[in-house]
């Protein structure tokens, strides 16, 4: 079968089950593993995603107001690899193409690929698209010890869970603020911690720094959308606004790699989960990073 993959979380998955080499083409965001990057790239965007995370938001605004798409299919490209597969996501027009383009795209090939969406809102869900994409790729076998290795890792981390959890929020976006939603309030439950900022399956939520103040929380998880470590450091270091210097002094601040372990529902969030661990615990490890504002 010759497999196209539209987003991080779906090459990931196709890898954790055996099925790499069934991949023919994957999105320009596609990071990991090592053995796909030699791979065509299919999506493009017209966003610079070197660009501070403000300047992100303001390109990707002015692109929904205009009904451009934030993420586009070069077209003639996935003609050319005749895939048998598309694998999309009906989660985020930022974060993948969004599901109509695609449809409309693969409808008009011949032959036209089947296109399967992945749906997860929480670990639920990223369990059974796991368990779907195996189906697609006939490797159903796979995705049960996949599925179960993930869950008995999980589980692991529940039992090291402390009397008093710490108060947590999660913070996916910095300028302007967002709240991570989704799996990632079930990653900090698994980690030992409460997320007063949102619930298990809801959306990331725009907010303010007051509000979080009024949260109270414990410690403060900054795990960008789509950025790793550095470039987390680099906004959180950039941060001007006084409410939100304010609230950051009072709390215990870590930087987690977002970009590889919290934004992606895929196999990696229970690596996330660890991580989450190590940072409420104290214990900073690889991708984990204690931030302290200097002003």
């Amino acid at each position: 079968m010759r497999v196209v993959t539209l987003l991080p979380a779906a090459t990931e998955i196709v890898a954790a089950l055996g099925g790499a080499g069934q991949l023919v083409g994957i999105s320009h965001e596609c990071d990991y593993p090592a053995s796909v990057q030699h791979l065509p790239r299919v999506t493009a965007t017209p966003v610079n995603i070197q660009a501070s995370g403000g300047v992100i938001d303001a390109e990707v605004r002015r692109l929904h107001e205009a009904g451009k798409p934030v993420i586009g299919i070069e077209a003639d490209l996935l003609r050319h690899l005749a895939p048998d597969l598309v694998i999309t996501q009906s989660l985020c027009d930022v974060c993948a193409v969004a599901g109509g383009g695609v449809h409309q795209l693969a409808t008009a090939m011949d032959p036209a690929p089947r296109v399967l969406s992945l749906e997860a809102r929480n670990l639920d869900g990223i369990w059974a698209d796991i368990h779907r994409v195996a189906d697609a790729l006939d490797l159903a076998g796979e995705a049960d010890e996949v599925v179960v290795g993930l869950q008995s890792r999980l589980g692991r981390l529940r039992a090291l869970r402390p009397a008093r959890p710490s108060r947590v929020v999660c913070v996916e976006w910095l300028e302007p603020l967002y709240l991570s939603g989704h799996w990632v309030p079930e990653l900090v439950r698994a980690a030992g911690g409460e997320d007063v900022g949102a619930e298990p399956g809801s959306h990331s939520s725009r907010r303010e720094w007051r509000e979080v103040s009024g949260l109270q929380p414990d410690h403060v998880l900054v795990m960008l959308c789509g950025f790793g470590i550095d470039r987390a450091r680099g906004e959180l270091d950039a941060v001007e606004d006084s409410e939100a210097l304010t609230c950051l002094r009072g709390v215990k601040v870590s930087i987690i790699d977002g970009n590889a372990y919290t934004s992606r529902p895929g196999p990696r969030v229970v690596d996330g989960a660890a991580r989450i661990h190590a940072a409420l615990a104290g214990r900073p490890t690889r991708d984990v990073e204690p931030w302290r504002s200097s002003r």
